[in-house]
């Protein structure tokens, strides 16, 4: 048999045999097995304006992650997309139902609407409201944990109350990272400091020092996420995304695919 050249296939096979391949050094190998911190979920309520805008205004151009934002809004219209476009380098928007995630781009709740993620896709919801409110912060955190794994950062900043914080146990319990701003220096400091009392806190920063910790900690490389999921989260998700089907997705992103659906670049 000839190859594309009239070279008998026989004798291309032994010539590209001859030919010495530089192996993969330990770092390039390392590398390959590696997963970037790139999802970023952030939690907010009374305060919540002044303190997301000062966070976007501290993030670098190209920032090397998504981020993902749910403000308590309920249904009242939300400027705050525009607000955080004209105070920061990264663009900022209302996602679509089914959007794909882009490093580099904020994605703030639509009123009314309970914001997940799915993959490496955006789903809205009119779902019941959760902490007497929608959008709601723990379900964006739990959909994150189970779809990012070890990728995901979770942040909770100044509010009432402690929605976020069963997100953060979510986000903590999947391999992710957990940061809070320090009560003290929060406008309203109930939820992060419940996040403070019921979560193993990475990182607990006045706001001035939020955007540089972000900085910091998005796009290091970790380890795939060992561990599985804990069933409770996997039963709650399922019930909030419905029965089966949602269970079907949770348990196929826990099982080991935390590091399978890649945020575009």
């Amino acid at each position: 048999m000839l190859g594309r050249h009239g070279t008998p296939v026989a004798q291309l096979q032994e010539l590209e045999g001859s030919i010495p391949r530089r192996p993969a050094d330990k770092k390039e190998r390392k590398a390959d097995r590696m997963n970037r911190r790139d999802i970023v979920v952030i939690g907010a309520s009374a305060g919540g304006v002044s303190a997301l805008s000062e966070v976007a205004s501290a993030l670098p151009p190209k920032f090397p992650a998504v981020v993902l934002i749910v403000l308590h809004v309920g249904s009242n219209v939300s400027l705050l997309p525009e607000l955080l476009t004209a105070r920061g380098a990264n663009r900022a928007i209302h996602p679509q139902d089914g959007e794909r995630l882009q490093t580099g781009t904020i994605y703030v709740a639509p009123p009314d609407h309970h914001m997940r993620v799915e993959g490496d896709t955006i789903r809205l919801t009119r779902g019941a409201k959760e902490h007497h409110t929608r959008p709601a912060i723990d379900p964006l955190f739990c959909s994150a944990a189970l779809a990012g794994g070890a990728r995901v950062i979770g942040v909770i900043l100044t509010g009432h109350g402690d929605d976020g914080t069963a997100g953060l146990q979510a986000v903590k319990a999947c391999g992710g990272l957990a940061v809070v701003q320090d009560p003290t220096d929060a406008e309203q400091p109930s939820m992060p400091a419940s996040a403070l009392r019921h979560v193993r806190i990475d990182h607990c920063v006045p706001l001035r020092r939020l955007g540089d910790i972000l900085a910091e900690l998005a796009g290091q490389a970790v380890e795939p996420a060992q561990q599985a999921a804990p069933p409770q989260l996997l039963i709650e998700h399922s019930v909030a995304t419905g029965g089966a089907r949602g269970f079907s997705r949770a348990h196929g992103a826990a099982g080991g695919a935390a590091g399978a659906h890649r945020v575009p670049r």
